[in-house]
């Protein structure tokens, strides 16, 4: 299993590094200048479907919420505005190997040291960034959920085994763009019925606003539906998505970002959403 895990190490660091996601570049630690805009903009314009606590403008302004529908949507032919971030690998927090990042505290009650350490004011939105990703982190889960915190690739790997059982293989999920373009929302068209990735259980891990790579990674115990869609773009690009239809939100917070971008109610009707190209999916590999 081990040397299954340095593969699939190896992998995700070039699959990371190909795609130009938000877990690239550290800031110098103890510097803090390189990645601020990033940081901020990951900040302002978080969008992970475990935020307990949506600002109210983000519903009717923020862009970025065009990554959810629902299963009527999931059709060949049916077209639909969605929002695919283009992040800028040489600004983006970088993975950090397992020792480095356990060397930092990653605790809400060290958010002083760590505001110290990174050279943040107490004021200032980075600050808020990382306290925003510690108070996460600190959460407890809803109902039937399981979920972790990772700052590495290696302790990822480690969860990602013991949450699916240390004699499980499994593999990973992405978004990948197949042609690109700049244009963050634009309509985007399914131009081959979806292909539901049939699996037991599904781990999800959404990246989060940190000077470095942190992954929120997370299970549940409800029904949910794994898909790869093949979407193409009004402006010419094409995106081999990874989507995901949560069939019970009866626990999710009322006032979750997904029931008012959709105009529904917690447990009224399933709730899906596309896959960043920086978050990944982890599913068992089938006998």
């Amino acid at each position: 299993m081990r040397s299954s895990w340095s593969l699939i190490l190896y992998a995700l660091l070039v699959l990371l590094t190909a795609q130009g996601n938000n877990a690239r570049k550290i800031i110098s630690l103890g510097n803090g200048k390189d990645n601020n805009e990033d940081l901020i903009d990951l900040y302002e314009g978080n969008e992970h479907d475990h935020d307990h606590s949506t600002s109210s403008h983000m519903h009717h302004m923020d862009p970025a919420l065009n990554v959810f529908f629902t299963p009527k949507d999931l059709k060949l032919g049916k077209t639909m505005p969605i929002y695919f971030s283009k992040n800028d690998p040489s600004t983006s927090p970088r993975i950090l190997p397992r020792e480095e990042a356990a060397s930092i505290p990653f605790s809400i009650s060290k958010l002083p040291y760590l505001l110290e350490f990174f050279s943040f004011t107490q004021d200032s939105p980075q600050a808020k960034a990382i306290e925003y990703t510690l108070t996460q982190c600190e959460l407890e889960p809803i109902k039937g959920e399981a979920k972790f915190y990772a700052a590495s690739i290696e302790s990822m790997l480690d969860l990602v085994g013991a949450l699916f059982g240390s004699s499980t293989k499994f593999k990973v999920l992405t978004t990948t763009q197949l042609k690109k373009s700049t244009t963050l929302l634009q309509n985007y068209t399914v131009l081959e019925a979806p292909k539901e990735i049939l699996a037991p259980k599904m781990i999800g891990c959404h990246t989060m606003p940190y000077p470095y790579a942190v992954f929120y990674c997370h299970s549940q115990e409800s029904e949910n539906r794994l898909y790869q869609v093949l979407l193409g773009g009004e402006n010419g690009e094409r995106v081999e998505a990874a989507a995901v239809c949560h069939f019970d939100t009866s626990q999710w917070d009322p006032s979750h970002m997904a029931f008012s971008v959709l105009g529904v109610q917690p447990g009224s009707c399933p709730v899906c959403h596309f896959f960043p190209a920086d978050n990944l999916v982890w599913v068992p590999l089938q006998a």
